[in-house]
């Protein structure tokens, strides 16, 4: 069973969270987090994206840019941040719209991810695993969370809601995008961790690069000690959220492609209705799975195929992204390796359809692809066979704030 506990955390003074937390380092590029940061010295972009504080030209990956993350996170613990004085679990609350979930805020170890009791489902590039092992380092400190999900039980969901509903919020804003990020202390730890510690596995939902990185730099760090002080050091856990699994909001993970692979337009279209059922599209989004959704010539198409059944010992078969690959972007289109061709991109569906017409109309972009979203089941099941999803097979709405919670790796 995976272990948790709780930490003392380094967190803003509730009069900054606001302008404290960040989204992800991942999800903007470097002029997207310089912007989102502009005007704000208080912005955690200026940590985990500390290449905004140089000129664009500078190389990402120097060890200036490292050097300058730990000088912006002792400069901001100075300004605007605190440290618990004892360890507590935290109650993390997410509103988008409609849709709302509710995580747990803790600690997760690393000999944990290593044994696979926290599950992956995607492959890691070894420059962003190094980049975020370097910047862990530098920090000493876990300054995002990973975000995780399990299978959730009315018991856990109970202490949770008796745990804040009587109880003051530590953080409470609404963020630009108009997400609303809610935040509860929770002192009270025992039996919660006894209830999460029961769970069977935790499965990575989003920040595989943060997991791995958290895991090497905590090795690392942990063979540097003393023998006798290795077990109980701090830099043998790491921090994320755990979200009951039936919370979770999955967005679809689009796709634009370049070039027709020497095709003309009614050369493609005659090949895809081979394929199954090919009609002018009613909407560009799927309906259900087995369903894409093309854009051609500023024209939407949608093709249905048949599901082939799950297969438990490759559950990755039967994901529509995976269909996909097999049926179109390989036989048709020539993408043989959609983790390195250029003539492939993929569009987060927060974005929506909107923007893969722009994108077909003003870039180097000739097809996109609308796709269903994967399911969290879909997800798990991947993840207990011990494969490894096709890239970008699932967008995560709404992103975690990265600042708000920090977890070091020091012991003072």
């Amino acid at each position: 069973m995976p272990r948790i506990k709780p930490f003392n955390a380094i967190r803003p003074r509730p009069e900054t969270a606001s302008q404290v937390a960040s989204v992800p380092y991942d999800v903007v590029n470097r002029d997207e987090a310089a912007a989102l940061a502009s005007g704000n010295p208080l912005s955690f972009l200026h940590v985990v994206r500390p290449d905004i504080d140089f000129p664009p030209e500078q190389d990402p990956y120097s060890e200036e840019i490292y050097t300058r993350a730990a000088e912006n996170f002792r400069g901001l613990q100075q300004q605007a941040l605190t440290r618990e004085s004892t360890p507590c679990l935290y109650a993390y609350r997410q509103i988008m719209g409609e849709h709302q979930q509710v995580g747990l805020v803790c600690c997760t170890h690393i000999d944990d991810y290593e044994n696979n009791l926290i599950l992956k489902h995607e492959k890691t590039r070894p420059a962003k695993e190094d980049d975020r092992t370097r910047h862990v380092k530098a920090l000493h400190a876990n300054a995002g969370p990973v975000f995780m999900t399990y299978n959730g039980t009315l018991a856990i969901d109970g202490l949770i809601s008796s745990a804040v509903a009587d109880s003051e919020p530590l953080f409470d804003f609404t963020a630009a995008d108009g997400i609303r990020h809610t935040v509860w202390t929770i002192s009270d730890t025992a039996q919660l961790t006894q209830e999460l510690t029961a769970v069977s596995a935790f499965y990575i939902a989003d920040g595989h690069h943060r997991a791995a990185s958290a895991w090497r730099a905590g090795q690392e760090l942990r063979a540097s000690l003393p023998p006798a002080d290795r077990a109980a050091a701090e830099c043998n856990w790491f921090l994320a959220v755990l979200f009951p699994a039936d919370q979770l909001k999955v967005l679809p993970y689009n796709r634009v492609i370049s070039g027709l692979n020497g095709l003309t337009t009614d050369e493609l279209l005659e090949k895809l209705a081979a394929l199954g059922h090919l009609q002018p599209a009613a909407s560009p989004s799927p309906e259900a799975a087995g369903q894409f959704c093309f854009f051609i010539d500023q024209k939407w198409w949608m093709l249905t195929v048949d599901i082939p059944a799950e297969d438990p010992n490759d559950p990755t078969l039967s994901l529509d992204v995976s269909i996909l690959e097999r049926l179109v972007i390989q036989p048709l289109l020539g993408i043989d390796d959609v983790r390195t061709d250029s003539r492939i991109d993929f569009v987060g569906g927060i974005r929506g359809t909107d923007e893969l017409e722009r994108l077909c109309a003003s870039g180097p972009w000739d097809i996109a692809v609308s796709m269903y979203r994967t399911s969290i089941s879909q997800l798990m099941a991947v993840s207990d066979a011990g494969q490894i999803m096709p890239p970008k097979s699932t967008w995560f709405e709404p992103k975690l704030r990265s600042g708000l919670l920090v977890h070091s790796l020091s012991d003072s």
